[in-house]
Formats: C-alpha cells, structure tokens, sequence
C-alpha cells in the first residue's frame, strides 16, 4: 500500500482577517440578509465568498489578487 504525503503550506494564503470576513459574510447569507450590487439577495455560497474577499481586500487585509 502507498503511503499518501501530506503537503502543507509554507505560508497563509488568506489572513485570518479575510477569513473572518468570508465566515461573516456567508453567514449573512444563510440569514438572508446578505445583498450584491444590484441589491439582488445573494443565494450562492461562492457568490458571498467572493463578496466577503472583496471586503476583505477594501480593509486592506492578506488577500491575492483578483484572477482577471
């Protein structure tokens, strides 16, 4: 039997600020209260996630650039 490796990060990809913001905002997604720019409700979990990336990146915590 072969053995899996585990890999582990040398570093974080997100700070535990953006994390909390993700949690935050998926969160208010689930109560239903979370809204996109078009002032649509947000339904989709990635939907919110990227929201919550987003917010995270405005207040200016550890967060890679947007893929374009």
């Amino acid at each position: 039997m072969a053995t899996k490796k585990k890999t582990t990060r040398a570093t974080r990809k997100y700070s535990p600020a953006a994390g909390k913001q993700v949690e935050r905002e998926l969160h208010e997604m689930h109560e239903g209260k979370l809204k996109s720019g078009s002032d649509k409700k947000v339904t989709n979990p990635k939907q919110a996630i990227a929201i919550g990336l987003s917010e995270a990146r405005k207040k200016g915590s550890k967060v890679p650039a947007k893929k374009s």
